[in-house]
């Protein structure tokens, strides 16, 4: 076996740069969408419903996408051939359309419902986030070599969370320059927020397309001799689904109980956040209502605070795993997070959230890197691609069940607020739960 070639810091940026597009738009999803739905006639107990499309779309999409790119090399440009970057460019194309069309919902009545167009375009657009963001796991695994990962995963994580605060606060900054925040007359949906998505769109294709042009993945040969394999290339093909799951590493299914509660507690967040701080700082309940929608920006705010919370946590957090070691770095993220989600129906100053939003950067910080740092040390290489995509089984899975019960969950606690404390709740419990997971 060769022995895998070192990357500079810049190298590991590009393998990783296209991220922070895809978690652009990403962002502006979690921000906006539920006002969105809302302003195109959603009730707010329902909203669960509509973001079930999110992790159904993964849950089918990332085990295909991530066993196709197991075994595809394809030329996508001149002289270029890759088995991951095909694919991302594939998803962020499809999802620039869907971010473009998504808030102008209203004006394709003719085809279908504004409020079943909204949630179709929704539905596209993460399952296209999904083709993008899987390959982008496994990009990392591929060029990075074992002993660089952590750093590898930081920088990824660095860069996710630098586009989400970009991303969550585009709307707040439009507002502030003078893009209107209500509905022009007979409209719904807020130009701000429209025109937010179209910046997203195309700050998601032009980072992905600067990945495509500066990575260049290794060649079939140069890949099997850097990355060591118990069989055959044309022998891996026959596993079948079951025959994976059967073999899948123990740390998977370990990490599956972490992966539960700190994906409830996010859909929770994400889904409730902007009707939660809406009626329980500004009194708001109308999402057509010029203080309704300065809530949805204030939420914008929050996430975007608590992307940066993650990426400076990101910058030191490689360090801390060296002293402290992963387990331990991992658990106290969440049980920072935990508390600052679970102190939000003790707060009604909009900047006191802020603070407790940092708690809630630190551990988003921690869920993105990781679990597939600690995965990509015991994941065969021929496999890392559909054995990632069936480790988002522990991250759409609990989403999905976040959403069938979210109606049930809302309308037992009242006010949306008492779901973020479940949320906060559900983090700390996740803290609990990594002592469960074994490791190197």
């Amino acid at each position: 076996m060769r022995q895998q070639p070192k990357l500079s810091f810049w190298q590991m940026w590009n393998v990783s740069f296209g991220f922070l597009g895809v978690q652009f738009g990403f962002a502006l999803q979690n921000g906006n969408v539920s006002r969105i739905l809302q302003a195109l006639g959603a009730d707010v107990h329902h909203l669960g419903f509509f973001w079930l499309a999110a992790p159904i779309a993964g849950i089918i999409i990332q085990p295909i996408i991530g066993g196709a790119s197991d075994r595809s090399w394809i030329q996508y440009l001149p002289g270029r051939r890759g088995r991951r970057i095909p694919f991302i460019l594939a998803g962020a194309i499809a999802a620039t359309i869907a971010m473009f069309l998504m808030p102008n919902s209203e004006f394709f009545t003719t085809l279908m419902p504004a409020m079943f167009f909204g949630a179709t375009m929704l539905l596209i657009m993460d399952a296209s986030f999904n083709i993008t963001m899987q390959p982008f796991r496994a990009l990392v695994g591929d060029m990075v070599p074992k002993n660089q990962r952590d750093k590898g995963y930081a920088i990824q994580s660095f860069l996710i969370n630098t586009g989400a605060v970009v991303g969550s606060l585009l709307p707040f900054i439009l507002t502030a320059v003078g893009v209107a925040n209500e509905p022009l007359p007979g409209e719904k949906v807020a130009p701000s927020v429209t025109w937010s998505f179209y910046i997203g769109g195309s700050a998601l294709i032009l980072s992905v397309l600067w990945t495509s042009l500066r990575t260049k993945e290794y060649t079939p040969e140069e890949y099997f001799e850097y990355h060591p394999i118990e069989e055959k290339p044309k022998e891996a093909k026959k596993d079948s689904f079951i025959d994976l799951l059967k073999n899948m590493p123990k740390p998977m299914i370990q990490l599956a109980l972490v992966q539960f509660f700190s994906w409830v507690a996010f859909y929770m967040m994400w889904v409730y956040s902007t009707p939660a701080v809406a009626e329980h700082v500004w009194g708001a309940t109308d999402p057509q209502s010029l203080e309704y929608n300065e809530a949805g920006n204030w939420v914008g705010v929050l996430f975007g605070a608590y992307s940066l919370f993650a990426a400076l946590f990101s910058i030191v957090m490689a360090q801390l795993v060296e002293k402290f070691g992963r387990k331990t770095v991992y658990a106290f993220a969440l049980v920072l997070g935990g508390i600052g989600l679970a102190s939000f129906p003790y707060v009604t100053d909009k900047y006191m959230l802020i603070v407790s939003m940092a708690g809630v950067g630190i551990a988003w910080a921690a869920i993105l890197s990781m679990p597939f740092a600690i995965l990509s040390e015991v994941l065969p290489a021929d496999k890392m691609g559909v054995y990632m995509g069936i480790f988002n089984f522990t991250i759409a899975g609990p989403q999905i069940l976040a959403g069938l019960m979210g109606a049930t969950i809302a309308n037992a606690l009242g006010a949306p607020i008492w779901i973020i404390f479940v949320a906060g709740i559900c983090l700390l419990l996740g803290a609990l739960s990594v002592g469960l997971v074994k490791q190197k």
